[in-house]
C-alpha cells in the first residue's frame, strides 16, 4: 500500500463525513461571529435601576441626577418601599436598585457616613458589575463634593481642597486591555479553546466512526497500514486543515474585533505547531476508546464549560483548587491559551513562554505514544476477526 493511497483514503474519510466537515468549518466559522456578539459593545451600558428615596431632600435628589448621568445605569423607576423595589427587580423589570436612607442629607452635612444600599442582578456578571460601578461612582462623587464643601467652609483654599479631599489619588492606566472591554479580555482565549474543542471532536469522530464501522463487520483501510503511517498521514491532514483556521482567527477575526496582535508570525507558528499536534493525538486517543462516533461530541462538549472556568483566564488561578489546576494542565488548550495570551495580548518575548511551549511538546510525545499503543492494540483485536470472516467467506 502506497503513501498516495493512504492519503487518498484519509481525505475521503474526512471530506465525506458531514459531521466532521460541519464541526471543523461550520463550528469554527459560526463561533467566530456568534460567540463575540454578547461582548460586541465591550461593556453593558444604561442598565435600568429603581430608586427608593426615603430622604426626599435636595441632596438626595442631586444624587439621583448624578446616578442618571453615569453611563452605566439609568433611573427607570421609583419605588416607595424596599419591598416594592425588590419585587420589580425579581420580576426582571429592572437590573438593580438604589436605596437612599432617611436623614441622608442631614448625616452628610454633619460629617457622618450615611449608608447607601446598592443591589444588582448577580445572575449576569457583566450587568451586576456595571450597576454597582455606576452607583458607586455617583455615591463617591457626591461624597467627595460634600467633603470639599466642608473643607472650604473650614477655611481651606478651594483649589487645594479639590485636590486633597482624599489621602490618595488613583490614576488608572490599562496595560494589556486598552479598551477595558470584554472582547479583548475573553475572546482571544476562547478562540483558542474553540480551535481545541472542534479539532478534538473532528479527530475523535473519525476514530469512533472507524470503530463503529468495524463493529458492523466491515474491514477498514486503516488495518492495512502500519499504525505510525496512519498517525502521520492523519496528523498532517488535520494540521493542514486547521492552519488556515488558526490564521483566520488570529488574523481576520482579531482585526475585525480590534483585538491587539503583538506577537510575530514565527512565534505564533512555533506555539501553534505543538498545540495542534497535541490536540490531534489526544483526539486519536479518544477515538480509539469510544465505541460510537457521537460520543466524541458529547464528551468534548461536556468538558467545555469546566475548561473555561478552570483554565485560569476567566476565574483567577489563585482561586481555583490546586488539584483542579494540576488536572487541567493535561489539556493542550490550557498551556496554549496562556502562551498565546502572553505573546499576542501582552507582548511577551518567546523566552517567557518557553516552559509552556515545552509543556505542549511534552504532550505531543506523550499523547502520540499513547495513541500509537491504542492503535496497535485495536489492530491486534480487529485483524483476527477480519481474517476469520475472510476465511469463512
Amino acid at each position: 500500500m502506497s503513501w498516495r493511497s493512504l492519503f487518498k483514503f484519509e481525505l475521503n474519510a474526512i471530506f465525506t463525513n458531514q459531521s466532521i466537515l460541519f464541526t471543523v468549518f461550520g463550528g469554527v466559522l459560526i463561533y467566530s461571529f456568534l460567540y463575540p456578539q454578547p461582548y460586541s459593545q465591550q461593556l453593558p451600558r444604561n442598565q435600568q435601576v429603581v430608586v427608593v428615596n426615603l430622604d426626599n431632600s435636595q441632596v438626595s435628589r442631586e444624587l439621583e441626577r448624578m446616578v442618571e448621568a453615569t453611563p452605566q445605569v439609568k433611573l427607570a423607576a421609583r419605588a416607595s418601599s424596599v419591598d416594592e423595589a425588590k419585587s420589580m427587580m425579581n420580576k426582571g423589570k429592572v437590573q438593580g436598585l438604589l436605596v437612599i436612607p432617611e436623614h441622608f442629607s442631614r448625616d452628610l452635612l454633619l460629617g457622618k457616613s450615611p449608608t447607601l444600599v446598592y443591589a444588582g442582578d448577580a445572575a449576569y456578571f457583566l450587568v451586576y458589575g456595571s450597576v454597582v460601578e455606576g452607583l458607586a461612582t455617583a455615591g463617591g462623587t457626591l461624597g467627595a463634593k460634600a467633603k470639599v464643601s466642608r473643607m472650604v467652609m473650614s477655611g481651606d483654599n478651594i483649589a487645594l481642597a479639590a485636590k486633597q479631599y482624599s489621602a490618595m489619588n488613583l490614576q488608572m492606566q490599562p496595560v494589556f486591555n486598552p479598551t477595558m472591554g470584554y472582547i479583548s479580555y475573553v475572546v482571544p482565549a476562547v478562540f483558542v479553546l474553540i480551535l481545541h474543542q472542534t479539532l478534538l471532536i473532528a479527530v475523535a469522530l473519525l476514530g469512533g466512526g472507524q470503530n463503529e464501522y468495524h463493529k458492523q463487520g466491515k474491514a477498514g483501510y486503516w488495518l492495512q497500514y502500519p499504525a505510525w503511517k496512519v498517525m502521520l498521514v492523519r496528523g498532517c491532514l488535520f494540521m493542514l486543515l486547521y492552519l488556515p483556521l488558526v490564521m483566520y482567527y488570529f488574523g481576520f477575526s482579531f482585526a475585525y474585533y480590534q483585538i491587539s496582535r503583538l506577537a510575530s508570525i514565527s512565534d505564533l507558528m512555533a506555539v501553534t505547531l505543538p498545540f495542534l499536534l497535541a490536540v490531534i493525538f489526544m483526539g486519536m486517543i479518544i477515538g480509539q476508546l469510544i465505541p460510537r462516533r457521537e460520543l466524541a461530541t458529547v464528551m468534548v462538549l461536556l468538558s467545555s464549560i469546566p475548561l473555561i472556568f478552570s483554565a485560569g483566564f476567566i476565574w483567577p488561578t489563585s482561586a481555583i483548587p490546586a488539584p483542579i489546576t494540576a488536572l487541567v494542565q493535561l489539556v493542550p488548550a490550557v498551556p496554549a491559551i496562556h502562551a498565546f495570551l502572553r505573546l499576542n495580548q501582552m507582548g511577551a518575548d518567546f523566552s517567557q513562554v518557553v516552559l509552556l511551549w515545552g509543556q505542549l511538546w511534552l504532550q505531543v510525545f506523550a499523547y502520540g505514544g499513547i495513541a500509537m499503543l491504542l492503535i496497535l492494540r485495536t489492530k491486534r483485536r480487529q485483524k483476527p476477526s477480519v481474517t476469520s470472516r475472510n476465511e469463512q467467506a
